[in-house]
């Protein structure tokens, strides 16, 4: 994945980022912060393995 194709993904969660700030729990900051960044992550990992040709459409097969 190139540099720009990662920052376009994190910014399109920015908004999400930044609207944390108006919880007043850090229990709920915590748990959706944690949400939003595995959310991402998924997003990243995804996007690498389908560039790389390293995802099968077949679900059950591990090897090419």
């Amino acid at each position: 994945m190139k540099k720009e194709n990662f920052l376009a993904l994190a910014e399109s969660r920015y908004d999400e980022l930044k609207s944390l700030g108006v919880l007043d729990n850090f229990y709920d900051y915590e748990k959706s912060f944690d949400a939003i960044w595995q959310d991402l992550g998924r997003q990243y990992l995804e996007a690498t393995l389908q560039e790389k040709q390293l995802i099968s459409n077949d679900r059950r097969k591990k090897k090419r």
